[in-house]
């Protein structure tokens, strides 16, 4: 799954803390900000992939 993916960050008092900008709701944090970057990676694909039973196939497709 290839997705740019952006999101706002700041550092806070013990962590680094971040928000996707098309989906506000996942909000993230990591001690560093690459453990920040990877966070919102993984909550974007169970956000995609909820309701879609194992062994799903994906497919690319022209509109």
């Amino acid at each position: 799954m290839d997705a740019q993916l952006k999101m706002v960050f700041w550092q806070g008092d013990r962590h680094w803390l971040g928000k996707r900008v098309d989906h506000p709701e996942i909000m993230c944090q990591g001690e560093t900000i690459e453990d920040l970057e990877a966070n919102p990676r993984d909550a974007y694909r169970e956000l995609l992939l909820e309701e879609v039973p194992p062994g799903y196939q994906g497919r690319d497709i022209a509109l």
